[in-house]
């Protein structure tokens, strides 16, 4: 009896064996896509194009053959319909039945939400636009993964051009978006100028509401203290309609102005931004880059978008596309590991953690806290015939390496021990001439 039992257990143990190798090389019918963007809402300036760019390339993807046959379906999540709805309507696609993987989201305070609930949920999500540092920083994930950059890339690289621009300021306002990335982006920038200029003095720090309709208060107060510099890590409609009442009344030529989110609003705003504000992408994505104007896949991308929509693409165009060609690699990685059957969502999630990827820019690679290194690019606006609207020279790469800090280490800490000698970093470099 007992070697009948023994017999039956190892038999049970063999079957179960058999089991889980066929369910991990069985290929889904399709890979789902839960994705969220603004899609109504001033932020939907920045939100819809992304929106377009990626059901255009999923379509192409498709076309080719998708994931060893495996197509993806995308299923999209408007984030301007308000955080509670947002949540309840994450949480149930990432509770679908199916195979899936989460691309969300733009919104840092929606980020810093949904990490925790896609951990518990053990279902992979990229944050493929938000930026703030603290959502990695602050509790490990295994699931979670940022293909794009975070704030202390973005803002560390923003300090050091404006000292190569601007060496001698003496004073500096902020006017930022009172939420997660607002306040955050502002003390990452504070902390690293100070570090590397702790003379100049803070005059101003204003932080109007997440989709204020009107910023003539901050203009006016602006206006009476004549700061030599004023910050806005702003974005989207906010960006543009504080831009345009700045504007009005010659604030961009009576100070250097410094936009690091500034590439999605140059088109719409024209000739309201003068030359000689400071502007970054967010990355190094940008249509206009001398680098990237003749590479085959990047031109032909800013062709099929630009004929598409009538708008060249943004920063948020960029990394949607990189999340997405992030995504299809680590797939691609994890069946070739796998002996070309199609993985668990455990192989996939190794794949991701050791992934090096292009999306239509520099090579980018995740390290092993999920966030990946990816460089910025920074210049000045300059008026060109060939465009109707202001576009980016005198353009410097700042590598995501000096810009960063080390796994393990909180950045509003890291930025404290800087020197200025990182001003003049041998891997800060020009572009183009």
């Amino acid at each position: 009896m007992k070697r009948f039992t023994r017999f039956l257990t190892a038999g049970i143990s063999l079957l179960a064996l058999a089991s889980a190798s066929f369910a991990q090389s069985a290929k889904p019918a399709e890979l789902k896509l839960g994705m969220s963007t603004f899609m109504t809402g001033p932020a939907s300036v920045l939100g819809t194009p992304a929106k377009i760019a990626a059901d255009m390339w999923i379509e192409d993807f498709n076309a080719a053959g998708g994931i060893d046959g495996v197509k993806l379906k995308p299923t999209w999540i408007d984030e301007g319909q308000g955080a509670d709805k947002f949540l309840s309507e994450y949480r149930r696609l990432a509770q679908e039945p199916g195979e899936k993987l989460m691309l969300s989201a733009i919104s840092s305070g929606y980020c810093n939400a949904l990490a925790p609930v896609a951990e518990d949920l053990k279902v992979i999500n990229i944050l493929w636009e938000c930026s703030t540092e603290k959502v990695l920083e602050e509790r490990r994930y295994k699931y979670v993964f940022r293909t794009g950059p975070n704030a202390t890339m973005e803002m560390v690289a923003a300090v050091l051009h404006l000292l190569k621009v601007k060496p001698d300021f003496k004073t500096i306002a902020v006017v930022n978006q009172d939420y997660a990335w607002g306040r955050d982006s502002w003390e990452i920038f504070r902390h690293t100028l100070a570090a590397l200029r702790p003379d100049v003095k803070v005059v101003a720090e204003m932080f109007p509401k997440f989709g204020a309709p009107d910023f003539s208060t901050e203009v006016t107060r602006l206006q009476a203290l004549r700061p030599d510099v004023v910050l806005t890590t702003a974005w989207g409609g906010d960006l543009d309609t504080f831009l345009r009442q700045a504007s009005q009344r010659g604030l961009l030529k009576t100070s250097q102005f410094v936009l690091p989110l500034a590439d999605s609003s140059l088109e719409r705003l024209g000739n309201a931004v003068p030359p000689g504000v400071i502007v970054g992408f967010v990355g190094d994505g940008y249509f206009a880059d001398p680098e990237f104007q003749n590479d085959p896949e990047a031109k032909a991308f800013v062709q099929r978008f630009k004929a598409r929509t009538g708008a060249y693409p943004n920063f948020a165009v960029y990394h949607m596309i990189q999340a997405l060609k992030a995504a299809t690699s680590a797939y691609r990685q994890a069946i070739a590991a796998n002996k070309g059957q199609w993985p668990s969502t455990e192989q996939v999630v190794t794949a991701l953690q050791k992934l090096e990827y292009r999306g239509l820019s520099r090579p980018i690679r995740l390290r092993e806290d999920g966030q990946a290194l990816q460089g910025q690019l920074y210049g000045v606006t300059r008026n060109d015939p060939a465009y109707p609207f202001p576009v980016v020279g005198e353009l410097f790469y700042y590598p995501a390496e000096i810009a960063t800090a080390p796994v393990g280490q909180k950045s509003v800490d890291w930025v404290k021990t800087l020197k200025p000698s990182l001003i003049d970093h041998p891997q800060i470099k020009r572009v183009g001439r």
